[in-house]
């Protein structure tokens, strides 16, 4: 049975969690407040009180750049991560963008690419779901259901929007529908192909594949179910022994199938405290440290220097992996070579022999 390898005590219950795609922070909702933590040494960057009720979700764009936070006082707040490291420590920075168009509780968030240009969705308890803009911050759609939504999530190319419900509905909303209206109705009964159809109570979750052919969904009636978008069949469902909470599709990195593979950058203890306030008993970290901003305290290696040896560290195995599938393409391509020289020759055989035919005299 494998051991907890660190121990992590947060101010109070932790209610949504979410790591930045580059592996520098951590966001963590714990009641109404989101603290920012730098993975490397452990240190709080930021305690950002914006809400006025308890944290539901959090998500950052594909770069880093941006994060999404969503609360039970129906509120959706887009926040500059640059403007949050830059702030001081006495002051609260304000969010780039409010939406404030949703009535009852948001429940999930979906973030898809583009970095600050992309596209945002919100759910809620309100039965609608929200396409947004996060540049301009302006809605670009909105979906009524005769249910709640409690999950949301985008397909790779953007062209679907799926929406999980309260009674275990999945809706498929079409993106690209014409003619363009910013408000609509999903009417079942009339939209009865878009409907995936066979939990037996609230959906908690979901994830798309990255071809865009396959549909994770989790729910609290104990299962997960493999969708094929496609055809709106369940491939394969998967028994849990309590409510699922969260599920998704993700791909496998390539440290995973080298048995020997383990952690080179141990994870440190995370502060309780803002950065700068601590005693310096607790300052002592291991590993790489990690310093952006005005948090930038010490002398020594300049931050280029240690982001290069931490990201060294981290993509080790990757170039590994990448230097022996090099090797591997290097003989399969020098066994095609061999293949279509002998084919030339067997080409080369059967013109002259055909030639030689044609141009036979006649007795």
């Amino acid at each position: 049975q494998d051991q907890l390898q660190q121990k992590i005590i947060c101010p109070g219950p932790v209610t949504c969690l979410t790591a930045s795609p580059n592996g520098l922070y951590i966001l963590a909702g714990i009641a109404e407040s989101i603290y920012l933590w730098e993975v490397s040494n452990g240190n709080l960057l930021a305690i950002l009180n914006r809400h006025y009720q308890d944290l539901t979700c959090l998500c950052f764009t594909d770069d880093s750049s941006h994060f999404l936070s969503g609360a039970k006082d129906c509120l959706a707040l887009v926040w500059n991560l640059y403007s949050v490291l830059q702030a001081e420590p006495s002051q609260i920075p304000d969010p780039r963008h409010v939406w404030s168009r949703h009535s009852l509780p948001i429940t999930d968030l979906c973030c898809g690419f583009g970095g600050p240009l992309a596209r945002a969705a919100t759910a809620s308890l309100d039965q609608t779901a929200k396409l947004w803009e996060i540049s301009s911050g302006e809605l670009l759609l909105s979906v009524l259901f005769d249910v709640g939504i409690m999950a949301v999530t985008l397909d790779l190319s953007e062209y679907h929007m799926f929406c999980g419900g309260m009674d275990g509905s999945i809706f498929q909303v079409d993106l690209y529908a014409w003619p363009v209206q910013r408000d609509r109705t999903f009417q079942t009964e009339r939209e009865n192909g878009k409907v995936f159809k066979g939990h037996r109570n609230q959906v908690t979750c979901l994830s798309v594949s990255t071809d865009g052919s396959l549909l994770l969904s989790g729910s609290h009636d104990e299962t997960v179910r493999l969708w094929d978008i496609q055809s709106k069949q369940c491939l394969k469902t998967m028994n849990h022994k309590g409510p699922v909470t969260n599920a998704f599709i993700v791909l496998a990195p390539a440290n995973m199938f080298n048995p020997d593979g383990k952690p080179s950058v141990p994870l440190p203890k995370f502060s309780k405290h803002l950065h700068g306030t601590e005693s310096n008993d607790e300052q002592g970290s291991e590993g790489v440290t990690l310093r952006l901003g005005l948090h930038q305290q010490e002398c020594g290696e300049s931050y280029l220097e240690k982001a290069e040896k931490m990201y060294s560290q981290m993509y080790s195995t990757r170039e590994k992996n990448l230097v022996g599938d090099q090797e591997h393409l290097t003989i399969q391509v020098s066994e095609l070579e061999e293949e279509v020289s002998t084919l030339r020759k067997i080409n080369k055989n059967l013109f002259d022999f055909s030639a030689r035919i044609i141009t036979k005299p006649a007795k």
